[in-house]
């Protein structure tokens, strides 16, 4: 089947962004390449220091999509990533360019790739329930309450992600099955080569088209050694004061996705006196490393990936080799 795009993936700060830029510049003899963003963070206007998103430098130098699409009051859907992502891809091949997808939003990655069922839609109703029985028992009574019934989703949120806790008892309570389940019990469409009639889909992206390059570390000390290192370098170009600056606006509350992006909440909070400042550092560092382990932990359940260990050395000539494979 042939390649309609590249994936690289990894978790927060295992070098994706460089390598990415790297292969975008080696393809320039294929014709060339265009950055498709898979990260969930990056989708937000003013969001800039605490998300790492790309200098303006880079963003010049290889075409980047979408990044900088959403104002953080508007959220943005894994379906919504699914459908633009897809448009994305045919686009810039019909221009005789590779796509690349870049980031580690997981849930991306699997709502384009394999799709996402139908899944009971949000009930204001069940969602108010759920939000004063955590007011009363605390998230981290929820996330208990969570793993009893769906334990695989459980295991990938941390006990203080009030928003996906909420989503996930949500899914339960109006339909008696778990989260989970919605997301494994996919249609092979998207995951199989060929459909039921023995003809490939003609745009639709799966794990056989679209092949990922997974960076992972071997050494998990070097990992967080990166972690701490980005956050350091974030408080020193002025990550609070952009955090000021979105509570200024007034429309904006700690309860929103882009306000619950790792480093956001933790400063929003220190900002709210709720938090020592003195605290904010460690505890930003130490939610980036439960983040990652996150991510490694979806990666993992990807038999598709081809893993490239990111602490090794020659990572950007195993990349490189790792391409011309793909694209053939």
């Amino acid at each position: 089947m042939k390649v309609r795009a590249l994936a690289i993936a990894g978790p927060t700060a295992s070098g994706k962004t460089g390598l990415a830029l790297a292969i975008a510049a080696h393809l320039q003899s294929r014709g060339g390449a265009e950055i498709i963003s898979v990260d969930s963070a990056l989708v937000y206007k003013g969001m800039d220091i605490g998300t790492a998103k790309p200098t303006q430098e880079e963003l010049a130098a290889v075409p980047h999509h979408l990044i900088d699409i959403r104002d953080p009051l508007v959220a943005y859907s894994a379906a919504e990533f699914a459908r633009d992502a897809t448009s994305l891809v045919n686009d810039i091949a019909s221009r005789g360019k590779v796509p690349l997808l870049v980031g580690g939003t997981m849930l991306y990655f699997k709502a384009m790739l394999e799709g996402l069922n139908d899944m009971p839609a949000a009930d204001p109703q069940v969602r108010a329930q759920i939000q004063a029985e955590a007011e009363v028992a605390g998230w981290p009574a929820m996330h208990a309450q969570l793993q009893a019934v769906d334990p695989q989703t459980a295991a990938r949120l941390a006990p203080a992600d009030s928003q996906r806790i909420a989503r996930a008892l949500e899914v339960f309570r109006i339909s008696g099955q778990p989260l989970s389940s919605f997301q494994h019990n996919i249609s092979t469409t998207n995951t199989s080569p060929e459909t039921a009639e023995g003809q490939a889909p003609t745009n639709a992206l799966n794990f056989h088209n679209v092949p990922i390059l997974s960076l992972e570390p071997l050494d998990r000390a070097w990992l967080h050694h990166r972690i701490a290192q980005r956050f350091d370098e974030m408080l020193a170009q002025g990550f609070i004061d952009e955090v000021k600056a979105l509570r200024a606006r007034g429309d904006l509350n700690i309860d929103l996705p882009a306000m619950r992006c790792v480093g956001y909440r933790q400063a929003w909070e220190a900002l709210d006196g709720s938090l020592p400042m003195a605290e904010l550092r460690d505890r930003g560092v130490f939610a980036t490393r439960q983040l990652a382990k996150r991510q490694l932990t979806w990666l993992r359940s990807m038999p598709h990936r081809h893993v490239l260990q990111a602490d090794g050395t020659d990572v950007l000539a195993q990349a490189r080799q790792w391409v011309e494979a793909q694209l053939g």
